[in-house]
């Protein structure tokens, strides 16, 4: 069962001793961390001992998985240059508003979790609403890491897909149980440098295969028989002069706010690994460090993609067609979208470096996993089991709970990997779940910053309102294929269009239902909203005595490089 597959190619020995050494090496950390995670405080928030730069790196390598390298290689060559979208506008602005406005809240809260925040600011009923919802969906997200992972061992190596996802999680488990987030953080900041280490390749010697960036454009304009592949804004004035169909405002206001915002500043699985820090300019400075990456990771993720549109090519010389997942299983000789980085790893990389790249592949897939293992673990052990089962255990027996939750919920991944596989693309499973979780979580927790008249009793019905709506529409357009011209405002819309404006309708339905249901119920007296609201909350000094130490200056720096690569790429 080991080998049951098609094998593209063989690993040399020389490829091997580089997989099993970093086998090894992530499972002897979590070994080092074990005596290092003796306390709750350090089992799930690392002592608050990172530095900036170790939270900056471990923030995004900790979103450095399935969903960046496997997910978005497939969707540059389904979509073109519009995927990278999701790293620019779809990451970097909410990054910063994190680090410099909504950084402060969560640290000097001193709370463990996104759903902790909100059982301060809305109580027991958010609170377990948003923890529940969360450890779903980071079950899920785990899911589709393991399954990406086990893409690639098939389509590289041959190898079966539940052998790989077994070595895999088994893997992660182990290590995130050993160490606790310590030992997570300490393997994404590794899994940082190998994934640039060995993804860098592809880019590099694809872009001098095709001669350079403009020949490539070309290359693919003649493909595909269209330019539209290679712009990133001029296409999106109509819902049908683009690949992706749709339409600037799903971009700006669906995904550059609502997706982004939501994933970026609320989603504990990011946000776990800046409360990591040693202090308050380090948890403002580590957002600002990983926006500055976040800008770079297109070249090893979209590039790679655009260039398969022009350099892959099948045994007879003819230009490779990648078609959808469902269609690939059941067409024997076609490969997926999602196979797309796998089959240009093996393109460009003899012995030694097809060993380095696949293990840039696998680190980013169980720095994935380990991401929302880990966070999942936290969310379960205080929001949910100690916040509703068993309110009063010792702090170690809530350190042994986080170390079980991580076995079940590695376990629990497993099962939730294989729905992947009925998923067109994993991108397509990806941001429904995020429409789901992170588009009404974000609308609650803005309003509960920023404005003290939101009550209890709203901020639950709002949260509840919004993620109820947003599987009700998906449930919708599953059912009825008609109803995406009605969510998307189109009828030339596709399905990604429908993903940001489902999002983006659940998140108005929230902010909404919250406000509608604030104004008729009773409000939170001001004094217990001190650190939680701005406006009733003394904003501490940072320590940043010079403009070179100030997060603020970084930031401006980061937007401003930001505005240029758009305006080079428009």
């Amino acid at each position: 069962m080991m080998f049951a597959g098609h094998q593209l190619t063989k690993l040399s020995p020389v490829d091997i001793v580089i997989l099993v050494l970093y086998f090894g090496l992530v499972v002897f950390i979590g070994f080092y961390a074990k005596g290092k995670a003796n306390t709750s405080e350090d089992f799930f928030l690392a002592g608050r001992e990172m530095t900036a730069w170790i939270a900056g790196l471990s923030f995004v390598s900790a979103n450095l998985g399935s969903l960046e390298l496997m997910g978005w290689a497939g969707s540059a060559y389904q979509y073109g240059i519009l995927a990278a979208h999701w790293y620019w506008i779809g990451a970097i602005p909410a990054m910063l508003f994190l680090g410099i406005v909504m950084m402060p809240f969560y640290y000097i809260s001193k709370t463990h979790s996104v759903p902790g925040y909100l059982h301060l600011r809305f109580g027991n009923g958010a609170r377990a609403l948003s923890a529940v919802s969360f450890a779903l969906m980071t079950i899920l997200m785990s899911g589709v890491n393991m399954y990406a992972m086990a893409v690639v061992m098939q389509t590289v190596l041959g190898w079966n897909i539940t052998f790989s996802i077994w070595v895999g999680a088994g893997t992660v488990a182990l290590y995130v149980m050993l160490g606790g987030l310590r030992s997570a953080i300490i393997n994404e900041v590794l899994q940082f440098v190998l994934i640039w280490a060995g993804a860098a390749m592809i880019p590099i010697l694809g872009l001098i295969e095709a001669g350079g960036w403009s020949k490539l454009k070309a290359q693919i304009a003649v493909n595909v028989g269209s330019s539209d592949y290679t712009h990133m804004w001029t296409t999106l004035g109509h819902f049908s002069s683009n690949p992706m169909g749709v339409h600037w405002t799903g971009i700006v206001f669906g995904l550059g706010f609502v997706i982004s915002f939501g994933y970026w500043t609320t989603d504990f699985l990011v946000v776990q690994r800046v409360l990591s820090a040693n202090n308050l300019r380090a948890a403002k400075m580590a957002p600002v460090i990983g926006a500055a990456f976040k800008m770079a990771v297109p070249f090893i993720v979209i590039v790679p993609g655009l260039l398969a549109l022009a350099v892959l090519k099948n045994a007879d010389g003819s230009v490779m067609h990648l078609v959808a997942s469902n269609i690939a299983k059941s067409t024997p000789g076609m490969h997926s979208y999602d196979e797309v980085l796998p089959l240009m790893l093996i393109r460009y990389c003899g012995p030694g470096l097809l060993g380095l790249g696949i293990t840039a592949l696998v680190a980013g897939f169980m720095s994935g996993m380990a991401g929302n293992v880990s966070a999942f673990s936290t969310v379960w052990t205080y929001d949910i089991y100690g916040a509703f089962i068993n309110k009063k255990a010792s702090d170690s027996h809530y350190v042994a709970m986080g170390r079980w939750s991580t076995v079940i919920g590695m376990l629990v991944s497993i099962m939730t990997a294989y729905l992947v596989m009925n998923a067109n693309s994993i991108m397509d499973y990806v941001q429904a779940l995020f429409s789901f979780f992170i588009a009404p979580l974000f609308g609650t927790v803005i309003l509960g910053m920023m404005w003290k008249r939101a009550t209890h009793a709203g901020g639950f019905w709002g949260l509840l309102a919004g993620t109820a709506s947003s599987i009700g529409m998906f449930i919708w357009v599953q059912t009825d294929g008609s109803a995406l011209r009605y969510i998307a405002m189109s009828a030339d819309a596709k399905p990604m269009a429908e993903n940001l404006y489902r999002a983006l309708w659940s998140w108005i339905i929230c902010v909404v239902v919250t406000v509608l249901v604030s104004l008729v119920t009773k409000p939170v007296p001001t004094a217990e909203l001190a650190n939680l609201v701005y406006g009733v909350t003394p904003i501490p000094d940072d320590g940043a005595t010079s403009i070179w130490q100030k997060p603020l200056f970084w930031a401006c720096v980061v937007i401003t490089v930001f505005f240029i690569l758009n305006l080079i790429f428009f």
